[in-house]
């Protein structure tokens, strides 16, 4: 689980002659999608009304900080439902859990609160429906992540895992007829499509899910970064080193025309040197990430000199998910959320 957090000693940022006006790029969408924020405000309820501790199988969203401060409010993160003591509250994360995980909690009489996403959820159905049918499920995403291990647990004989595009010209599979594709909900759109492109040339009879699995906010800040990178000589995405999405990010800017880009977990990861010369710096970050850790990075670099800030926004969003039915105060299931993504209206 994540260290506790040492502050870099380091001088802030300082001014650096750029050939330019200094700008900021601020790509929106960015930061907490609404997944995101239900899982967090589920842990915070969870604390509220049970008191502490209460556990957290995995980290609850993949973000340092978002888990930092929620084990200061109380909350205890264990790898597996055997490490929390019997009757405890536990919270199951955003990514989603196999039923073999579920049956392990019910086991050990766990009081559990399911967190998982929605649109996560949706993907279990998918990989449940079609296994049910007898077809064999591409699971297109990466080996090892809580995501793919939750949905790939649903179906474990009739899923096989696509972890690139190059591993889309090797796989096998019983009937080239009865194949269908699922993905990840937090992978690169394009490099997806590119994958889908390899396997269907493979697997003519390739069947699409019943609508895209790759979720709203991960294409909305792809789409944003897209659009911010072909004017950025550098593109900072704040994120943590394990959040899928925020990773994607960084790719994303550098495909997309940014001269480079990094990914820090707080502003203080920002090194000097990569100022040197830039005039247009692309700001964004992943779905898991609290918005004021981004104002933390333009602080530090309007010390820099990038005062200018423009944002660069792509499209508006407004879902909001109820809470877990474990934490809802009303029987009608109410939004009771404090959501910050949604659907995207262009």
């Amino acid at each position: 689980m994540p260290v506790p957090r040492v502050p870099r000693r380091r001088e802030r940022l300082q001014d650096i002659p750029a050939q330019g006006q200094k700008r900021v790029l601020l790509a929106s969408p960015r930061g907490y999608c609404a997944g995101v924020d239900r899982a967090v405000i589920a842990v915070e309820k969870a604390l509220e009304r049970y008191g502490a501790p209460v556990y957290v199988r995995k980290q609850i969203v993949h973000n340092i900080h978002v888990v930092t401060e929620l084990e200061a409010k109380g909350a205890i993160f264990v790898e597996e439902v055997d490490e929390v003591p019997e009757g405890a509250h536990v919270v199951f994360s955003a990514h989603g859990v196999s039923p073999a995980v579920v049956s392990a909690a019910s086991d050990r009489r766990l009081r559990a609160i399911d967190a998982t996403c929605p649109l996560v959820t949706k993907v279990h159905r998918e990989a449940v429906r079609f296994a049910r049918d007898d077809f064999e499920i591409l699971l297109i995403g990466h080996i090892g992540h809580e995501e793919v291990e939750g949905t790939a647990g649903e179906a474990p004989d009739h899923v096989t895992i696509v972890n690139s595009p190059d591993e889309a010209d090797t796989i096998e599979v019983r009937d080239p007829s009865k194949v269908v594709w699922l993905s990840q909900t937090t992978l690169s759109v394009d490099e997806t499509m590119e994958t889908v492109r390899r396997l269907r040339t493979r697997f003519p009879h390739l069947q699409d899910p019943p609508s895209d699995d790759i979720c709203y906010a991960t294409q909305n800040r792809q789409v944003a970064i897209k659009k911010v990178a072909k004017d950025a000589d550098l593109v900072i995405v704040v994120g943590s080193a394990n959040s899928s999405n925020s990773v994607r990010l960084v790719e994303v800017a550098l495909e997309y025309g940014a001269k480079a880009a990094y990914r820090v977990d707080y502003a203080d990861e920002i090194e000097q040197a990569w100022l040197e010369g830039v005039e247009t710096v692309g700001v964004t970050s992943g779905a898991s990430v609290p918005e004021v850790l981004v104002q933390e990075v333009l602080a530090d670099l309007a010390g820099a000199g990038y005062r200018d800030v423009e944002e660069v926004r792509t499209a508006e969003e407004d879902l909001q998910f109820s809470l877990p039915k474990e934490l809802r105060t009303d029987g009608a299931g109410k939004r009771d959320a404090r959501a910050l993504g949604g659907r995207s209206r262009a």
